[in-house]
């Protein structure tokens, strides 16, 4: 029996027995979804000592506690792990395919929640604090919208189930973090690096409503000036307390390698960018976070709400220091600190007993060459960006008799082919696709190189990472061929920036991810069953016996409903 079958079969049954008992319980006040960007599967057991009671141990303690949970499609991203828990389907589906991919349409690359339509409220523009986020550098516009993401989001239809008074937000540091977790019935608000503030475009509100306004105001950011990020326990507590200075970790100017790392002067360049480097971050997500529950009572009636919290702070400090590091050690010991205090301001204004929680990831991470190779694991980095330097370019070239550029754009995973030079070639589109993709093959580093002919005819033979490059492949908006690294090989260098670890691929350090259900009447239990993040949407949705999203392709998790 197939994997939908069977589940779907497990559920049939529960419903028989327990629908009476349900529909007389009333529905929770509140669904909040924590998405911790970058949080691989493991590192919360992992870093666990030194954990409190009242952080990720009370999920633990207190929920369905799913320990084989994987993203089933290959782009492991930003915008696609998140859009995929909030829709419960696959970005070949939601079209998230990447944070970055080449609009063919106005032959540039398009950054994922930008849109012109729809400029920021108020002052501001393209952020240029990006120097460890570069993929918004992309972005043409400082527009943001959810437009992009094609298919309803569970928060949607929340919004549709329970009508206009359901409050629906999304907050994040990550402009990308908050929108695809609000989706397009709800607001997003994100922390913009060049103003210091958290933010939002027009698509959501004219003018900032009077409690965001002060908020900024109270400069809360500001804060951390002349400070520095400290470790938070003994040394001697710490699973990499003899470790803090290794080469292979980024020497971000003004911040270091060691502990202490300096934030500098509030005037200062990087400073802004620096807090989002460590557990800062989050602690000012956190803040705002509660602010936006009290003026805007979320939870404070019968209709549920919707709030969602993405904490980016765990995937900047895996990017420079990697996860097998003393920095992101401490940042989830810090990180458990910020949940179990928003977890405390939840039951204080909502009841935990009123909120059902979702905590899950939208991608792990991969370790760092250096600390592999300290263990013989043989692991190395990959420079996409000289691929069409490579004798596998010059190969098609020579094949083909041109001389002009065949490879309009690389945006990581995928290659884009010149289109224009291949029209008026009179070249065979299928016949470049392919001998570019096999003589990608025979480069060192890549394992696969799935041509889009290929993809589209079905042509390619049936394997756990083709499926998962077929769940990522959208007609419109993926690359004519879909680069796949070998194991432990991937593109660490973000516009210059070289950084000590980076996600993306379809292996399992980047799939596995933490699955966390907790709330009213849901068990206390460890399911070690393969499940999947397509499965978070539709069980959100069941729990409140809603309709998923339209594009669900997930089933729910039958043990995470309320028996």
């Amino acid at each position: 029996m197939c994997r939908v079958a069977a589940v779907a079969a497990i559920i049939s049954l529960a419903n028989v027995a327990g629908a009476n008992a349900q529909e007389s319980e009333a529905r929770p006040k509140l669904v909040l979804q924590l998405t911790v960007d970058q949080l691989r599967g493991d590192l919360i057991e992992r870093y666990s000592a030194g954990l409190g009671d009242n952080g990720f141990r009370y999920l633990l303690d207190n929920g369905s506690v799913f320990t084989n949970a994987h993203h089933r499609h290959a782009n492991t991203e930003t915008i696609v792990g998140h859009t995929t828990l909030a829709t419960g389907t696959d970005p070949a589906i939601h079209g998230m395919v990447a944070n970055v991919w080449f609009d063919r349409k106005t032959g540039a690359p398009r950054y994922n929640v930008q849109d012109d339509r729809y400029p920021l409220v108020g002052e501001g523009g393209v952020d240029a604090a990006t120097e460890i986020d570069p993929t918004q550098r992309a972005a043409t516009t400082d527009g943001r919208s959810p437009a992009a993401i094609l298919t309803s989001t569970i928060s949607d239809e929340i919004a549709l189930a329970m009508g206009p008074t359901a409050k629906i937000f999304g907050v994040s540091v990550k402009d990308r973090g908050a929108i695809a977790m609000a989706g397009h019935a709800g607001k997003a608000y994100w922390f913009s690096k060049s103003e210091g503030a958290f933010i939002t475009s027009t698509f959501y509100r004219d003018t900032y409503p009077d409690w965001v306004v002060a908020w900024n105001e109270k400069g809360m950011p500001a804060s951390y000036a002349d400070t520095s990020w400290q470790l938070m326990l003994d040394r001697s507590l710490y699973t990499f307390g003899t470790a803090d200075d290794v080469p292979w970790e980024t020497d971000f100017p003004g911040f270091g390698r060691t502990f202490p790392h300096p934030y500098g002067a509030a005037d200062s360049k990087y400073f802004t960018t620096l807090l989002t480097l460590s557990p800062a971050g989050d602690e000012i997500t956190l803040d705002f976070a509660k602010a936006l529950i009290d003026a805007e009572q979320v939870g404070q009636d019968e209709v549920t709400d919707y709030l969602s919290v993405s904490f980016s702070s765990t995937d900047y400090v895996g990017h420079i220091f990697g996860p097998s590091s003393l920095e992101s050690e401490d940042n989830i010991k810090r990180l458990d600190r910020t949940i179990a205090d928003l977890l405390a301001f939840v039951d204080e204004r909502v009841g935990l007993d009123r909120t059902l929680i979702v905590l899950s990831a939208d991608h792990g991470a991969p370790e760092v060459p250096g600390y592999l190779a300290t263990l013989g694991i043989e692991a190395s980095y990959f420079d996409f960006a000289e691929v069409d330097k490579q004798p596998a370019v010059k190969a098609l070239k020579d094949e083909f008799g041109i001389a002009e550029d065949l490879v309009a754009d690389f945006s990581q995973p995928y290659v884009y082919l010149n289109d224009a030079v291949i029209d008026a070639r009179g070249l065979d589109k299928a016949e470049v696709e392919s001998f570019l993709a096999e003589e990608l093959r025979k480069m060192p580093g890549i394992a696969f190189a799935f041509s889009s002919i290929a993809l589209r005819s079905g042509n390619i033979a049936s394997t756990a990472v083709s499926e998962a490059v077929l769940a990522n492949f959208n007609a419109e908006r993926s690359g004519d061929i879909y680069v796949v690294f070998e194991p432990h090989w991937f593109v660490a260098d973000f516009d210059g920036l070289s950084v000590a670890s980076a996600h993306g691929s379809p292996w399992t350090y980047d799939t596995y991810v933490p699955l966390i259900v907790a709330g009213p009447r849901i068990l206390s239990q460890r399911i070690a069953r393969p499940v999947e993040t397509v499965d978070v949407a539709p069980t959100i949705a069941s729990y409140l016996r809603i309709k998923p999203p339209t594009g669900s392709r997930g089933v729910p998790l039958i043990e995470a409903l309320p028996r």
